[in-house]
């Protein structure tokens, strides 16, 4: 991603930042002309000890100069998370990670990794690279999701899948809540790589081929490994509940691994036990 792109998405997350934040919550009061939820600009500049101008230029996106100590009290202000202080850090003072992978060079995964997923034979599981290609899966995760070797590698990507595949759309009772989890990752890759220009070209693909991919994307969390509980209605074992735990998978090759542990409080488990019994 050039500088560009960059400091337009910090732009635009610092915007939705300040959105979220009830100025009652911080001690301002709430008056009659705010036009926009949330705090103003210059709100957030008192809050972290900057001068209004600074800040609007920081959050217009200008290339100026800025510093850790003066981001970390910006962050502060924001109430940032800690995988969203890395990401405004990232977008903010431009690259700290190495150079993204070559598109066309595919991540190398070890007997060993392959090994464990297999292993987890009703855990659905699925890698993905940094890119969120899928790059490897488990049978489990073919008979809940989809049949992946069906697909083409150059199409293998989750959340291309997630929003043009007919499937995975009528797979998970809330379809938002399910793609949000995958998108507050992808945007945390977003930050962490921020010179790899792959990503602005597919965020604008997926704007062309997906409607409200935009809307979802603008509004998307950043989060490296949230846990949620998932409810699906799959087409033929009916009512599934899955714990997903996302982890980073160590090594140079930046690799994360899914794994959806069936809740222990359902019949999940029997019933996945069945899907692949008759397979």
């Amino acid at each position: 991603m050039k500088d560009q792109g960059r400091l337009q998405a910090l732009s635009e997350f610092l915007k939705a930042s300040r959105a979220k934040i009830s100025p009652e919550s911080v001690g301002f009061a709430h008056g009659t002309r705010r036009r926009t939820p949330g705090l103003r600009r210059e709100e957030v500049a008192q809050l972290a000890g900057v001068s209004p101008t600074w800040y609007t230029w920081l959050e217009q996106g200008r290339d100026i100069q800025v510093s850790t100590s003066v981001l970390d009290c910006v962050a502060t202000a924001l109430q940032l998370t800690v995988d969203e202080r890395k990401y405004l850090f990232a977008l903010a003072m431009g690259p700290v990670s190495p150079a993204a992978r070559s598109k066309d060079e595919l991540a190398e995964i070890s007997p060993a990794l392959i090994k464990i997923i297999q292993e987890l034979r009703y855990c659905p599981a699925i890698i993905t690279d940094r890119h969120y290609n899928i790059v490897a899966w488990n049978a489990a995760a073919s008979q809940v999701f989809i049949n992946f070797d069906s697909i083409p590698y150059e199409q293998r990507n989750m959340i291309s899948l997630l929003f043009t595949r007919k499937e995975l759309r009528r797979l998970a009772v809330n379809w938002e809540d399910f793609v949000s989890g995958f998108l507050a990752i992808f945007r945390a890759y977003y930050g962490q790589y921020v010179e790899d220009e792959w990503y602005e070209q597919f965020i604008a693909e997926m704007n062309r081929a997906a409607p409200e991919f935009n809307t979802l994307w603008q509004q998307s969390k950043v989060s490296t490994a949230p846990e949620v509980l998932i409810e699906f209605r799959h087409a033929k074992a009916g009512k599934m509940l899955f714990h997903l735990t996302s982890f980073q998978v160590q090594g140079d090759a930046d690799l994360r691994c899914s794994i959806y542990t069936p809740a222990p409080e359902s019949n999940t488990e029997n019933k996945l036990r069945r899907l692949l019994e008759r397979q």
